[in-house]
């Protein structure tokens, strides 16, 4: 093949309709080799080129007769000194991390360690066996795509609801998606799906990995895979185990997923994993930046190179203090947002990308650079605040411009509606909008992004179903998840009968529900949650990638009312501006008088100092005015609401709540009870909660009660 120069830029294969031109980093390489590929079944090698261009530590050539669609890898020279942090060997193919597609799944061998497996060096001696066919090869891709007049949603902060969803679970068992297209990003788009998110008034759907992924070996060994995918190995290449066709067409199919969620008015949401690789510790294997600089890319222990620095539980951390892992960062980030229209992140692990020495900045280069960049500063950035390293707890932390998963709702909410005494202070807090998280930071109650169950842990049923975790067939004798989730049974550990067990489970649910759909900040619901999706009790099931996970479409009567229920409560959420404010309520009386907001004890009273700390109080009134609000439109003008009262009972006996009586005409009317069907208005000042519910009036007139709640009783009574 011809071989021409080529340019250090833009890193990775580039086709530009005439050749293909190859760039890749390496600072401490002393020979990169460019691999080509046939594209038969064999698969085998067919060219090995000399990349003798190298500017500014960017190894280049440019080949005028190579084609979309066209397999390589690289193979880098260097010394094998794992002791001063080199892991080079040039028997290792290697996946090019600027790849926009690979061709596959791993082949697990012992040939792809850089090192003699059972050696009793470990990996101090190195194995030069060729490791080109059990390694995905690297895909030049044709960016070309027809977007058409394709725009970003850019749904503001306080109207998203994200739907957190894998790929391949949401649709590998739905009856009415097309059997060819099920767990792919086609099937996602498939109009039952679209059709089922939009009645539950999603804004924004949130996937887990799609960045192409590895299955550790010993997962492979025990037929299980990574299904979550939280180990990446391309950075810029969707997974091509979730696409239909063949060769690159997981960046078609990918790029036709969006546009038709856009087309929808739906965002997509990526959950990303930059904080570390699949390739592991040092016993791991040599996939791609282990092998291209293994000095420059990851974080190694400054005492012992040979060792990894590990701030995520996966055995290594990427090197954030080096400028070209950043740049692989901040390129592919960009990529995904210009070139596939993705509109926004959640960073996996987020402290990690701060951490510059040990310790967690939340200044850090890494969110400085995103906060001044163009692109990535306009798009949603939410962040899982914590990691396993030192200090990586770092809830409310993160800086202006950033969301973050608030792990301390999640936490507050499942204690009250598990019956835990002394949380009425905390959910009081929670359901404001956490503003002793994030007012302090400048931010609005949108930084708080809300969940109660996401991948992560147990389902919503199985929160209300099990008290122990059953993890059994992950194949680590039950050692594997969390032990405290702040979960209760009701009765009986898993499946029952029991009509009684039933309707608390069915009704907690419905409690978790609520409390999310009427808090401020914004609700993320884990996919499934809505039709009672079990994995039996397993609260870490990232290794299951069948039933356990995939969610089950074929609904009894109790899951359609859940379903519905549901839908009702985020309709009432997008129906009442009060419960989704872009800013902090002002607690401090109005001028007339009026607080936008009040608490208040059953008595139909403001909550006294003393009531707060009374351990044995657990029920709570949210008085929110609607027309004591300081929130404005974009035009300016003032956002006039109704007036809602939120009651909460999370006791375990009945409660008798007196409604204050407002200024003015109208009447109290209940729009939720998660206890039982109601009545239209409330006529004696005073509601009943039962044991373990939650209730939600309006004030309004008696013709608007008449023309506007009739439909949302009618729904309750089939509910409940």
């Amino acid at each position: 093949m011809r071989v021409w120069p080529g340019q250090p830029y833009p890193l990775g294969a580039t086709w530009d309709g005439e050749g293909v031109n190859f760039a890749i980093f390496s600072e401490n390489a002393t020979a990169v080799e460019l691999c080509l590929f046939h594209r038969n079944e064999d698969g085998e090698e067919f060219a090995r080129i000399p990349m003798r261009e190298r500017t500014d530590q960017v190894w280049h050539c440019y080949l005028p007769d190579a084609r979309p669609a066209q397999l390589y890898g690289y193979r880098v020279h260097g010394p094998y000194k794992p002791e001063e942090g080199h892991r080079f060997n040039p028997g290792k193919l290697l996946i090019d991390p600027y790849a926009k597609a690979i061709s596959g799944s791993i082949k697990w061998s012992n040939s792809l360690f850089a090192y003699k497996v059972g050696s009793p060096k470990e990996d101090l001696e190195p194995d030069f066996a060729n490791s080109a066919a059990g390694v995905p090869k690297s895909v030049v891709v044709d960016s070309a795509f027809t977007w058409g007049n394709d725009r970003p949603p850019r749904t503001p902060w306080n109207r998203t609801v994200i739907y957190e969803a894998h790929v391949k679970g949401m649709t590998a068992r739905h009856p009415g998606v097309p059997e060819d297209i099920r767990g792919t990003y086609l099937g996602l788009v498939a109009d039952p799906i679209i059709e089922h998110l939009l009645s539950l008034g999603i804004t924004a759907l949130e996937l887990l990995p799609v960045h192409h992924f590895v299955t550790d070996r010993h997962l492979a060994d025990k037929g299980l895979t990574n299904y979550w995918g939280y180990n990446s190995i391309g950075y810029f290449a969707p997974d091509v185990r979730y696409a239909r066709g063949g060769l690159m067409h997981q960046v078609y199919e990918f790029k036709s997923m969006v546009k038709k969620l856009h087309s929808a008015g739906i965002e997509v949401i990526l959950d990303v994993v930059y904080n570390h690789t699949g390739e592991g510790n040092h016993m791991g294997p040599t996939l791609s930046l282990r092998g291209i600089d293994n000095k420059a890319y990851y974080r190694l222990e400054p005492d012992n190179p040979r060792f990894y620095t590990d701030f995520t539980g996966t055995g290594n951390s990427l090197n954030m203090l080096h400028p070209r892992t950043i740049q692989l960062i901040m390129d592919s980030l960009r990529y995904w947002v210009t070139e596939m229209h993705v509109d926004g992140f959640r960073f996996d692990l987020a402290p990690v990308l701060a951490r510059e020495l040990f310790e967690v900045n939340r200044l850090g280069t890494f969110f400085d650079i995103m906060q001044q960049d163009p692109v990535l500063s306009q798009v949603k950035l939410i962040a899982e605040p914590w990691d396993v390293g030192p200090g990586g707890y770092q809830v409310g932390n993160f800086p202006i411009g950033w969301a973050e998963w608030n792990g301390k709702f999640r936490d507050s909410i499942r204690h009250v509606w598990k019956g835990d005494a002394g949380h009425v202070a905390e959910l009081a807090t929670r359901l404001s909008g956490s503003s002793d998280l994030y007012q302090w930071t400048q931010r609005g109650a949108y930084a708080g992004v809300n969940f109660v169950t996401a991948h992560d842990g147990y389902t919503m049923w199985d929160l209300v179903s099990y008290e122990q975790k059953h993890n059994e067939a992950n194949g680590e004798n039950n050692q594997d998840g969390h032990n405290d989730n702040i979960s209760r049974n009701w009765g009986v550990e898993g499946p029952t009968d029991d009509p009684k067990i039933l309707e608390m489970r069915f009704r907690s649910m419905r409690n978790f529900i609520s409390t999310l759909a009427f808090s401020q900040g914004v609700p993320m619901l884990s996919h499934g949650d809505e039709i009672a999706r079990s994995q039996k009790g397993n609260n870490n099931a990232y290794a299951q990638d069948n039933e356990l996970t995939w969610m089950d479409w074929q609904l009894d009567d109790r899951r359609k009312a859940l379903l519905d229920f549901t839908r009702a409560a985020f309709a009432l959420r997008l129906a009442n501006p009060v419960l989704r404010r872009r800013h902090f309520f002002n607690t401090g009386e109005k001028k007339d008088g009026v607080k936008e907001l009040i608490w208040l004890a059953p008595n139909g009273q403001e909550m006294t100092d003393a009531q707060w700390h009374d351990a044995n109080n657990r029920a709570l009134g949210m008085l929110i005015h609607g027309e004591a609000t300081d929130e404005h439109d974009d035009r300016g003008r003032p956002i006039k609401g109704d007036t809602l009262l939120l009651l909460v009972n999370p006791g375990d006996g009945e409660c008798r709540f007196t409604i204050p009586d407002l200024t003015g005409p109208g009447v109290w009317a209940t729009l939720v009870d998660t206890a039982r069907p109601h009545s239209k208005a409330v006529r004696d000042h005073t509601v009943v909660l039962a044991p373990y519910s939650l209730v939600l009036l309006r004030f309004g007139t008696e013709r608007r009660i008449a023309t506007d709640v009739e439909p949302l009783h009618q729904k309750a009574e089939a509910v409940q």
